[in-house]
């Protein structure tokens, strides 16, 4: 599978919209998209109209680069979306919402989706108990997370759990912060989602 390399303050320069993928950095006067307000490489400045299609796949790709997910993760998300009962493009936020490594980023156990990710790969956290290592994991009402014993002292968490006020936690997330444990209250809604999502535009892409 292929993985970007590449400086992810770029990815936010080209969608137009801070999509917060550098931890603390994204909250201090050095984030790039607060200096350079133009998308990057040397047409950046230029005024270029946008089609239909354009703002369709600028669309698709915000939200898949904002949930650091690659083409083929994104897109089968959203084939399991609108195979399921609802409205297709809400439901496919929700799923994304749901996954271990946003949930886990959310409670601020971590300072991106990206740290998310691999600390839950190297066994970091349990579900309910039981060690899961499987960041597209889909939590569910109920479940805990909490950090293993042994990571409790891992300098990296304990500083993203004390910055965690910075982004605040969502009504279906309920943080115990002196235990390092967090619990899922409820299944988010649309409205839980605050970023500038337009999830209509990434129906209308995939359903071409």
């Amino acid at each position: 599978m292929s993985r970007y390399r590449g400086s992810v303050c770029r990815l936010c320069r080209r969608e137009n919209l801070k999509l917060y993928l550098k931890g603390d950095r994204c909250y201090s006067d050095k984030c790039a998209i607060d200096r350079r307000t133009y998308p990057p490489g040397q047409h950046g400045q230029r005024r270029t109209r946008v089609s239909d299609y354009g703002l369709q796949l600028r669309e698709k790709q915000k939200v898949k680069r904002l949930y650091r997910l690659g083409e083929k993760q994104f897109r089968l998300f959203f084939h399991r979306a609108d195979a399921g009962k609802g409205v297709t493009g809400v439901a496919l936020l929700v799923m994304l919402e749901r996954r271990m490594d946003n949930v886990v980023y959310r409670f601020g156990f971590a300072n991106s989706r990206a740290q998310s990710r691999q600390m839950i790969k190297h066994s970091h956290f349990l579900v309910n108990g039981a060690k899961v290592n499987i960041p597209s994991y889909q939590m569910k009402v109920g479940d805990v997370i909490e950090i293993r014993e042994k990571s409790k002292n891992v300098q990296v968490i304990t500083d993203s759990v004390e910055a965690v006020v910075r982004r605040g936690m969502p009504q279906w997330l309920e943080l115990d912060k002196d235990n390092l444990k967090g619990t899922v209250k409820a299944m988010p809604v649309r409205e839980d989602i605050t970023m500038p999502i337009q999830e209509n535009q990434i129906v209308e892409f995939y359903s071409k």
